[in-house]
C-alpha cells in the first residue's frame, strides 16, 4: 500500500513559483520571521451550544491538537463528531467556548484577521452565487481578503482547476464537479499557507476525484499544508502523513498513518492445502484456525506473538503441502471502526 512520503521541513514556493511564498506574504495570513512549526495548534479547545431542543450540545470537549507544518493531515470521525465545528472555529465563523488556538502561529483570538487570512477552507456545501461568473467570484474573494489587483492570480487559479475555459460562464452552469473546483479555487485566491479541505470529494466522479487529488499533491508540494476530512477512508490512508480521529467531541487517536494502522495487530492468513480435510489436525490446535471448507485453512493471529513460519512449520508436520497461500491485513477502515467502537486504545496526546 503507497504512503505519502515525508517532505522536507523546508520553505517552497507556490503554484506559480514567483517570489510570493504562503510563508512570506503580506496580506496572506503569514507573519514575518521563522516558519511555525505547527500549522495548526489547538489546546483545550472546547464548543458547547444550544441545540434545537434547549438542550446543551457539547461539541468539542477540550480538543489538543497539533497539525505539523508541511504535510497533508488527515482529520476522521463519524458524521457529528466535531470536525465542522473545529474546522469553522479555526476560519473564524464559530466562537470557541473555551481554549486557545493558533493558525500558522498567529492566535485566532488576539488577530483574528491575520489567522484567517492564514487559512483557507473549502467547504462541503456548494455555497456559491449562480449569478456570478467564476471570474467574478474569485475577484470578490480576493477583494475580501485585502489581495492588491496587481498581486491576484485570478486566471491563473482557475486554470490550475480546470477552469479557464468557464472563467466568464454563470457558475449556476456549472456542473457539480466544476462548482467543487471552484470552491478549491475561491480558497486560493488569498494565497493561504493552511487549506482545510472539508469532504472536498463528497459526490464526485472517479476521475474528478484523481485530479484534484493530483492537484492537492501539488499544492502540498510546493508549500501549501493541507487538512482534509473525508468520509472516503482509503483515500486518507493514500494521501495522509499523519491522521487524527475524532469522536464524540474528542481527539481519540492522532498519530502517523502507518503508526495508526499497526495499532490494529491482526493479521489473516489463508492457506489452500492439497489434500481434504474432514477436521482440524491436532498439529494447529495452538492456533486460532478456522476449516470453512474442506482444503481451506484461515489463521488469525497477532503478528507480535506469531510468525507466519510457525503456522506453515505446522501445517508441514501436519503432512499437508501448500497449494496457495494468501495474507490480509487490516487497513485504515478497520482501525477507524475499531477506534470509535472502542476496541483499540487511543492515542489523544494531540500531537
Amino acid at each position: 500500500m503507497r504512503r505519502a512520503t515525508t517532505r522536507p521541513e523546508t520553505e517552497t514556493r507556490p503554484m506559480n513559483q514567483s517570489d510570493t511564498s504562503p510563508a512570506t506574504t503580506a496580506g496572506t495570513g503569514a507573519h514575518a520571521g521563522p516558519l511555525p512549526e505547527q500549522a495548526i495548534t489547538a489546546r483545550r479547545v472546547d464548543k458547547t451550544y444550544r441545540g434545537d431542543s434547549g438542550a446543551s450540545v457539547h461539541a468539542l470537549k477540550a480538543v489538543d491538537l497539533d497539525v505539523p507544518r508541511g504535510g497533508i493531515f488527515g482529520l476522521l470521525g463519524p458524521n457529528g463528531a466535531g470536525k465542522s465545528t473545529f474546522i469553522n472555529i479555526l476560519a473564524g465563523l464559530v466562537v470557541k467556548s473555551a481554549g486557545t488556538a493558533e493558525v500558522w502561529g498567529i492566535n485566532i483570538d488576539r488577530e483574528p484577521r491575520l489567522a484567517r487570512a492564514a487559512i483557507g477552507v473549502v467547504p462541503q456545501e456548494l455555497n456559491l452565487d449562480a449569478f456570478f461568473s467564476p471570474h467574478e467570484m474569485l475577484e470578490v474573494q480576493a477583494g475580501f481578503y485585502g489581495v492588491p489587483p496587481a498581486e491576484r492570480r485570478t486566471m491563473e487559479i482557475l486554470e490550475r482547476v480546470g477552469l479557464a475555459e468557464k472563467a466568464k460562464a454563470y457558475s449556476r452552469s456549472l456542473s457539480g464537479g466544476m462548482r467543487r473546483r471552484l470552491l478549491v479555487a475561491k480558497a486560493l485566491v488569498h494565497n493561504p499557507p493552511v487549506l482545510v479541505l472539508d469532504e472536498p470529494t463528497a459526490g464526485v466522479d472517479i476521475e474528478l476525484r484523481q485530479s484534484l487529488w493530483e492537484f492537492v499533491r501539488e499544492l502540498n508540494t510546493n508549500g501549501t499544508t493541507v487538512v482534509l476530512t473525508t468520509h472516503y477512508l482509503e483515500e486518507a490512508e493514500e494521501l495522509c502523513d499523519r491522521i487524527a480521529i475524532i469522536n464524540q467531541g474528542q481527539v481519540i487517536a492522532c498519530d502517523d498513518t502507518r503508526a495508526l494502522v499497526q495499532r490494529l495487530d491482526n493479521k489473516e492468513l489463508r492457506i489452500t492445502v492439497g489434500e481434504p480435510l474432514d477436521a482440524l489436525p491436532g498439529a494447529l490446535s495452538r492456533f486460532t484456525v478456522d476449516l470453512p471448507d474442506d482444503r481451506t485453512l484461515v489463521f488469525r493471529y497477532r503478528t507480535r506473538e506469531t510468525e507466519v513460519r510457525e503456522i506453515l512449520s505446522a501445517v508441514a508436520e501436519a503432512g499437508l503441502s501448500v497449494a496457495d497461500l494468501s495474507t490480509e491485513e487490516p487497513d485504515l477502515e478497520d482501525v477507524f471502526l475499531a477506534l470509535t467502537r472502542g476496541a483499540v486504545p487511543g492515542n489523544s496526546d494531540g500531537g
